[in-house]
């Protein structure tokens, strides 16, 4: 079934006017219509980043009071991953207890840390 419309565009990319057929209809021509495309999931992409970005969990002040950490609070505090505090407990650099599943590391094992590495 063919559209009897003729509406007269203009071009997004280009900016040259032509007739469409269709009133969704964006480019004049398929070079443009790639062009858009490509140009669109750039867009998609940058704006997928900023979001990640904004997603950045805040600081909990509290954490600085605690005593005993978990994994999570630990790598808030020094601002390293998961695996970071992990392979820092396997090498010996970090000291760390366990009760019961998880894993508590003392706030003076942390002070240590960085006492160790200040040379």
């Amino acid at each position: 079934m063919s559209s009897n419309i003729r509406i007269e565009k203009t071009c997004e990319v280009c900016g040259n006017k032509y007739i469409a057929k269709k009133t969704i209809t964006r480019s004049c021509s398929l070079t443009c219509a790639r062009l858009l495309y490509k140009r669109t999931k750039r867009d998609e992409k940058i704006e997928a980043a900023i979001r990640k970005e904004a997603v950045v969990k805040p600081f909990n002040p509290a954490i600085s009071q605690k005593e005993f950490l978990t994994i999570d609070e630990a790598c808030q505090l020094i601002n390293a991953s998961r695996w970071t505090i992990y392979r820092l407990i396997d090498k010996g650099q970090l000291k760390a207890g366990k009760v019961g599943r998880n894993t508590r590391i003392p706030r003076t094992a942390i002070n240590e840390l960085f006492k160790l590495t200040e040379v």
